[in-house]
Order: C-alpha cells, then sequence, then structure tokens
C-alpha cells in the first residue's frame, strides 16, 4: 500500500496509546478513520483531535472481546464508507504477577482483549478485504496485529501476557501463509514493541467490572505493576514514533515490525536455548539489577 489518502482504516484500541496515534497520522494521511475502543471519553477525545485535522471519521464502542460487537464495528464501517482498506488489531491489555498466581479472571480478560480481539478482526475483516480485492484489480489491502516484543521472549511474571501475545504473533504468521496460499495481495505484519509510553501500565483502571478478581493483588502481581508502570513510562521511543514506523512498513509490506532493534539479540538468544535444547536463559543476564529486584520484592518477609 503505498498510498493512503481516501483509504479507509479500522483501529481499535483507538482511545489511547498507539491507537490514537495510528489515528492521528491516518488523518494526516488523508484516511478515512473507523474508530473503536471501550474507553468511552478516550474514544471520543481520539475523535475530536481526527476531526479537527480533517478527518471523516466514524467512532463506535466496542468491546473485541465479544464478536458480535466486533461484527458490529465492520457493519458500520461497510454501511458509512462502503470499503476497508487497512485494518490495526490493536486493542490491548497488560496483567502481571507469578503465572500460577494469575486468576481465571485474569486469563479470560488478557485473552480476551489481546488474543480474541484479534482473532475476531482476523475473522471479520479479512473475508471483507478479500471481497474488495476480487471485485476491484486496483484494490490494496493490509492487515496489522499489534503483539509485543512479549510475542517473541518469555519475560517471568508476565505469563498471562506473553501467552496473548505469542498467539499474536502465530496468529499473524499463519495469516500471512494463509493469503499467500491463494495468492492474495492483501498484507499482513505484527507490531512488537517494547517499553513504549501508550497509557498500557493503567489497564486495570479500565478493567471490565466481570472480569475483575474477588481477592486482592499478590506482592508478586503489585510489584510486576510498580515495575511494568516504571519501565513504560521512562520509555525513550513514543508512541508517535511507532505509528510513523508502522506506516513506513506498511508501504514496504514489512511483516515484522520492532519498535526497539536493539531487543533482538535477546530473542536470538532465545533462539538459541531452542536450537540447542538448552535450559530457557536468563532474561536478566545483561540487568542483573533487574532481577534483584524482583527477588528481594518477592522475598520480603
Amino acid at each position: 500500500m503505498q498510498s493512503f489518502a481516501a483509504k479507509t482504516v479500522v483501529i481499535t484500541g483507538a482511545g489511547s496509546g498507539l491507537g490514537r496515534e495510528f489515528a492521528l497520522l491516518g488523518a494526516r494521511l488523508g484516511m478515512r478513520l473507523v474508530l473503536a475502543d471501550v474507553q468511552q471519553e478516550g474514544l471520543k477525545q481520539t475523535e475530536a483531535a481526527a476531526v479537527a485535522l480533517g478527518a471523516e471519521v466514524l467512532s463506535q464502542n466496542c468491546d473485541v472481546r465479544r464478536g458480535e460487537q466486533v461484527e458490529s464495528l465492520a457493519q458500520s464501517a461497510l454501511e458509512r464508507f462502503g470499503v476497508i482498506h487497512l485494518v490495526f488489531n490493536n486493542a490491548g491489555v497488560g496483567a502481571g504477577g507469578l503465572i500460577w498466581e494469575s486468576t481465571q479472571q485474569d486469563w479470560e480478560w488478557v485473552l480476551g482483549v489481546n488474543l480474541w480481539g484479534v482473532i475476531h478482526g482476523v475473522r471479520l475483516f479479512t473475508p471483507i478485504m478479500l471481497a474488495s480485492e476480487k471485485a476491484d484489480p486496483t484494490y490494496q489491502g493490509h492487515i496489522v496485529n499489534t503483539a509485543s516484543m512479549a510475542g517473541l521472549l518469555t519475560p517471568p511474571a508476565m505469563g498471562v501476557y506473553n501467552v496473548s501475545k505469542h498467539a499474536v504473533v502465530a496468529l499473524t504468521e499463519t495469516l500471512h501463509h494463509d493469503l499467500s496460499l491463494i495468492d492474495s495481495t492483501i498484507g499482513a505484519s505484527v507490531l512488537c514493541p517494547y517499553f513504549v509510553p501508550t497509557g498500557i501500565s493503567q489497564s486495570e483502571t479500565v478493567r471490565p467490572a466481570d472480569t475483575k478478581p474477588s481477592e486482592h493483588p499478590t506482592r508478586s502481581q503489585q510489584l510486576s505493576q510498580a515495575m511494568l508502570e516504571k519501565a513504560v513510562t521512562a520509555g525513550k521511543v513514543s508512541a508517535a514514533e511507532v505509528a510513523q514506523m508502522t506506516f513506513d512498513a506498511i508501504r514496504a509490506r514489512q511483516f515484522y515490525i520492532y519498535s526497539h532493534p536493539q531487543a533482538l539479540g535477546n530473542v536470538e538468544r532465545r533462539m538459541q536455548d531452542i536450537l540447542q535444547a538448552r535450559d530457557p536463559g536468563d532474561p536478566y543476564e545483561q540487568a542483573p539489577k533487574l532481577r534483584e529486584q524482583w527477588r528481594s520484592g518477592l522475598l520480603e518477609k
């Protein structure tokens, strides 16, 4: 996709972070925007900012855990704009702590948003885009699924999140292969950001009531939240910069998109562990202070 002007983009998680920056950049590029989020106030703010940039916008409340709501979003987009060219399956939340301390509600919430949201986006938008491709030889389409560097690594005390993001990487790689199998020109990319200030560390503030556990957070969950907040807010690469990287990658039909390519050394070490059948390496080998922070925090009486 070389030109974005007058094309329609659907963005989930558009109320903040990467989703908002995708929307604002899309507006600057002359795109027609379909914005979705469960955060009503944030969604309104993104819509207002995009309209101020001259964009035509449709915004809709959408809980991506619910297939019927994603289907409604797709139908609304078609009714308003007639065609969909670009889809960002971007909505995401985070939760941490020792993996055995994660509750059923934690698993259902994080997998519901991070994985099922992408599943619904792929299964509902891909057929629509394939039909447009069949009807118009000049049609150009692309799907971007937001994963994480946690989809390529396995940092401790992030088990639920890791599982969700590894699944998104696998899903998107398979989407790429399946589109190739049928000779489709529709592109696919998986976005793997590292620590970027996006607001994901504040996921608990928008957690639906039906997914909140009755127990108080454990020590590991509290520590994970504090360390994630510190890492994310200290991120040197902005969400706006990642949005620009992503649009550049779409133009280039680049599949893997990284906000921090320097983190790929850790991915390479993990791949070597797998190839050599070694135990998983210490993720804090190059940051021993972090390991000690974890241990002292977890073992503290």
